[in-house]
């Protein structure tokens, strides 16, 4: 029996913005193109929810709805920043992490040793990690699969959690509403209202075989999903290449004296969560970050091989020089090269320059005669 938890940011880049200016706090914020030039709410806060205002609709009317909406422009870096630090955390409880969007994920805990296995714990202890490191809050599914614990992760947002277990799936599920299997969209659910579907109890009157026959690979799905049966594993897309630890500070840092102070105890948490990486992970360089008063970041790193007092000390006084302001925020961290990746493969971009270098020297000329046309000419690559 697998335990997945699925996190989700609650109104992610509202969040960031509201966190990086308190200002907004408790105002109708989105977050979206102009509304002059035919944008789209990308996020709103919970306070311009209440006036009707969704994510995906035209700014123009986000504005309508709520003349009082503060409008803000992106900043990717700013959510990246956060994102890979919620990854971050998440990679010290499970290596199984498949990241769904910069501000979701689902984990496997099945095997984690954290909190005796328990994985009501394990989220509990994430959120307040995110809350106190990142600034933003979160919510949580727990449940013995994927389907389940996405649909949980909504039960209790803002900031909460829900927990359905195994002997809890059979009443959970009969009562979801058709439209909480993913794919049924107004289309299908319109279809299925047509045979007195409206609920996952309803499609239990149906067999494999019949719900296959008149909605194909979609009517398996429905079978299945509608008995809270999803067997589908945590996809790891990728390993992690760096790990850091980081402290906001409830009062700013006046100077680099006090920087210095902190590197220490940073350091030492560094080490200790070191302790708990792989093996087959090479530390190749550390790093320092800094996060001034004014909300400006820099980040500093240096080739190493190890976590070393002296050198982050010394990376946090250089980095401190760019502004030499008091600091929000310091960061300590290291990077990684993953020891189990071929390295005798090179994976290219189709528009990047390197892959057409690639592709001039190993491409194996074929006669045009030998085809009706050049679009039927293959491309035949050396296996280099």
């Amino acid at each position: 029996m697998r335990k997945i938890i699925h996190l989700d940011a609650d109104c992610f880049f509202a969040a960031i913005e509201m966190r990086d200016d308190p200002s907004l706090l408790n105002r109708p914020i989105a977050v979206g193109g102009r509304s002059e030039s035919r944008g789209v709410i990308s996020t709103c806060n919970y306070e311009a929810r209440k006036f009707g205002v969704r994510s995906a609709m035209p700014s123009s009317h986000a504005k309508r709805l709520c003349p009082d909406l503060i409008l803000l422009p992106h900043r990717m870096d700013a959510y990246r920043e956060a994102s890979l630090q919620m990854r971050s955390i998440f990679y010290e409880y499970t290596e199984l992490v498949e990241p769904l969007s910069l501000d979701e994920a689902f984990l496997d805990v099945s095997e984690s040793e954290f909190h005796h296995g328990s994985a009501t714990l394990i989220a509990q202890e994430i959120r307040a990690r995110i809350h106190k490191e990142i600034g933003i809050t979160v919510s949580a599914g727990i449940a013995p699969n994927k389907f389940l614990a996405k649909i949980a992760s909504d039960w209790n947002k803002p900031n909460g959690q829900f927990v359905i277990t195994p002997a809890k799936v059979p009443d959970f599920v009969a009562q979801l509403p058709v439209n909480k299997i993913y794919g049924v969209g107004k289309a299908m659910a319109s279809k299925l209202a047509e045979l007195a579907i409206f609920t996952c109890s309803d499609l239990h009157k149906f067999s494999v075989f019949e719900l296959t026959q008149r909605f194909g690979q979609m009517g398996a799905r429905l079978y299945h999903l509608s008995r809270g049966i999803d067997e589908r594993p945590v996809t790891v897309d990728r390993r992690r290449k760096s790990l850091s630890v980081e402290n906001t500070f409830a009062q700013d840092l006046p100077g680099i004296t006090q920087c210095l102070n902190e590197i220490p105890s940073l350091s030492q948490q560094l080490a200790i969560r070191l302790r708990r990486v792989d093996e087959d992970y090479k530390v190749v360089k550390l790093f320092v970050k800094i996060k001034f008063s004014d909300f400006s970041i820099t980040t500093i790193e240096r080739s190493a091989s190890s976590v070393s007092l002296a050198e982050l000390q010394s990376l946090c006084a250089d980095a401190y020089e760019r502004k030499a302001m008091p600091v929000r925020l310091l960061g300590v961290g290291v990077r990684f090269i993953d020891l189990r990746e071929n390295n005798h493969f090179l994976q290219l971009e189709l528009f990047n320059p390197e892959f057409h270098a690639h592709y001039k020297q190993h491409t194996i000329p074929v006669p045009v005669s030998k085809y009706d046309s050049a679009a039927e000419m293959p491309l035949l690559l050396s296996a280099q």
